[in-house]
């Protein structure tokens, strides 16, 4: 609570200082100042903002206010988002990113949930093959009714969600999504015999639903995923403009009333008929493909899933896969997901037996598991194949044999499920199991296979420590105690003292010590061995084992090319050793973007009383010294 407090208090004051909330257009951040856009300057109190406890310093620059924060600026941005202040972050990029960036934030937060009720349902399905007739018992009904319900009600998840992102009313939304849901749930108008029925129940027995005389085309709700998202993106718009008409005195209430009034009618005569064709248009298009090649579609995707969740792309078929669950109860994009997948941990597993690196075998190990057993690759891919290139590329390789088997034999998992050794049981009554259990083997078995034989360049042990010296020694104290004693250059090319940068911020040396390389490739490597800290397209943060911590910024003020032309090879959490892949940047759009490519290296954090002097200028090349400690 004492952290969560120091950040609000930092926000609460910066805010205050640069003319309250209402004086902010947007913010967003970069690896260590926030950069505000404000609406009028002349309200932002420069001096207040630098006496704040916390802030670094001010600089102007772009157009933009920027506080400069350091290495907790992650903490007080979150701080000032959760104030109200619209934040940037959504919109940089283009319209793939901006789609992309929708997505995850409308699914990431129950995700997990979807994942955990879809292992149940697996392990059901192994239940209910093994003994039929448990799988008619009352004990399986319960169960598949704790599994199922988040699917059938997906729509409610999907509106606090989508509140959030759109800045609508959450409870209204929430209130959008249970009219949708009770109009396929709950008996609201008089069938043909009399009795009471469900709208829809209504509708598909011949009835003829109205609203004010328009007719209804009615579609059933339950599970309904781009409608709902849709429903509250109108809703959040009409929201902000009533907040421009509607009294104070009013507003609580009215809004909400008009909102209902008329965003679930709308709904119902618009955005879900039409979401509904575009549903059954993407879930028709892919079933098509199938239909010509399926062995080509699976190879497809067990090739280039990995790649896309290296990108992020892969959210951007959630919202298919489900769309095709609710249309037909599976999606065929499923049954080549469990050899992409899998392939990573056989490539993993190879890694794990043949690599010679202490610290890659103690992450190998670990994310072979994770990844066979439960799906999860992250670790996989980003510590160890795509780490080391080739595992990466070996293992595409087997996604896609194993990937073209398995959609050949038309499987696909029932169920929203992460694809994994426990859950491909999902995929036992959808197609052929027999030959998802071969294509996924295959993968396996070619990753690994691969590996093994053609090989990888293995990461080098690093050099073993001194042991300290005496602090009685010569030249003893804290500085002999350090195991950091050299900065390396991150990359090639012409190193320059830090007070050469013409970024005042850092040349002032507000950061820290350091120095700067001008670069001739736009190839990032780790200056230091350590654990990753921070990870943004154009900036890396890392600790070392005795707490020196060391920035490593790509280029000036490029954190407003929204990550393009960069690609981070590593993850907050990482361990790296010196010379270690950091990541790559295009240099040349870099300079054709207009921004100095100039790569600043300080040092941030030190031990008390150590020194940091610069090595030397000139010509450098990547992992040559550029500082040394103490």
């Amino acid at each position: 609570m004492a952290t969560a407090s120091k950040y609000q208090t930092i926000a609460d004051d910066v805010l205050r200082a640069v003319g309250g909330v209402e004086n902010v257009v947007s913010v967003t951040h970069c690896a260590t100042r926030l950069r505000f856009r404000l609406k009028d300057r002349e309200r932002a109190d420069k001096a207040a903002v630098e006496a704040t406890r916390g802030v670094i310093t001010v600089v102007e620059a772009g157009g933009q206010f920027q506080v400069v924060i350091g290495n907790t600026v992650n903490s007080v941005f979150e701080a000032v988002a959760a104030s109200g202040v619209a934040t940037e972050a959504a919109s940089s990029g283009g319209f793939l990113a901006r789609a992309i960036d929708l997505v995850t934030s409308i699914f990431t937060p129950f995700l997990w949930v979807l994942a955990g009720t879809g292992l149940i349902k697996a392990f059901l399905a192994v239940g209910a093959r093994i003994s039929p007739e448990w799988g008619e018992s009352s004990t399986y009904a319960i169960w598949f009714t704790a599994a199922d319900a988040i699917f059938q009600f997906l729509p409610i998840l999907l509106a606090m969600t989508a509140a959030k992102r759109f800045k609508a009313n959450l409870y209204t939304s929430v209130a959008i999504a249970c009219a949708l849901i009770y109009s396929a749930t709950l008996p609201v108008i008089p069938g043909a015999d009399g009795a009471e029925v469900t709208l829809d129940a209504f509708a598909a027995g011949g009835g003829e639903l109205t609203f004010l005389g328009i007719p209804v085309v009615m579609i059933s709700y339950l599970s309904a995923v781009i409608p709902t998202i849709l429903a509250v993106y109108a809703q959040s718009h009409l929201e902000r403009l009533l907040a421009r008409f509607v009294p104070d005195a009013l507003r609580n209430f009215v809004t909400p009333m008009i909102t209902l009034a008329v965003i679930v009618p709308v709904t119902f005569l618009a955005i879900g008929p039409v979401s509904d064709i575009v549903g059954r248009g993407l879930s028709s298009g892919i079933n098509t493909m199938w239909d010509l090649s399926p062995a080509v579609g699976g190879a497809l995707m067990g090739a280039l899933w990995q790649v896309f969740v290296i990108f992020g792309v892969h959210w951007g078929l959630t919202p298919v896969m489900l769309q095709d669950m609710v249309t037909q109860g599976y999606s065929l994009l499923t049954g080549p997901l469990f050899p992409a997948v899998l392939a990573q941990a056989g490539a993993a597993a190879a890694v794990l037996i043949k690599t010679r690196n202490r610290d890659l075998k103690g992450v190998a190990g670990p994310a072979t598991i994770s990844a066979f057993l439960a799906g999860i690759t992250e670790p996989a891919i980003y510590g160890v194949t795509l780490r080391l290139k080739k595992p990466f590329i070996y293992a595409c390789i087997g996604g896609a044999v194993g990937g073209s088997i398995a959609a050949a034999g038309g499987s696909a998992a029932e169920g929203f499920i992460l694809p994994g050794a426990i859950t491909v049981t999902a995929t036992m009554g959808i197609g052929n199991f027999t030959m998802q259990l071969i294509g996924t083997g295959l993968a396996i078995v070619i990753a690994f296979a691969l590996t093994m034989t053609l090989g990888f360049t293995d990461i080098p042990n690093p050099p073993a420590a001194e042991a300290p010296k005496p602090s009685g020694a010569a030249g003893g104290g804290v500085a002999t105690a350090l195991r950091t004693r050299v900065v390396l250059a991150p990359v090639a090319g012409r190193a320059i003292a830090l007070d050469a940068v013409p970024d005042a911020v850092f040349s002032s040396g507000a950061l820290g010590p350091g120095a700067a390389v001008v670069p001739t490739s736009g190839r990032v490597v780790a200056p230091v061995d350590g654990e990753v800290l921070t990870v943004l397209p154009h900036a890396y943060g890392l600790r070392t084992v005795d707490g020196v911590e060391v920035l490593v910024h790509v280029g000036l003020d490029t954190v407003r090319m929204g990550g393009e032309g960069f690609a981070p090879a590593v993850t907050p959490g990482s361990q790296v050793v010196a010379g270690e892949l950091l990541g790559e940047f295009d240099l040349a759009a870099v300079e054709a973007a207009g921004y100095d490519p100039s790569t600043v290296v300080v040092v941030t954090r030190s031990p008390d009383g150590v020194a940091v002097t610069a090595a030397g200028h000139g010509s450098v090349g990547a992992t040559d010294a550029l500082l040394r400690i103490g």
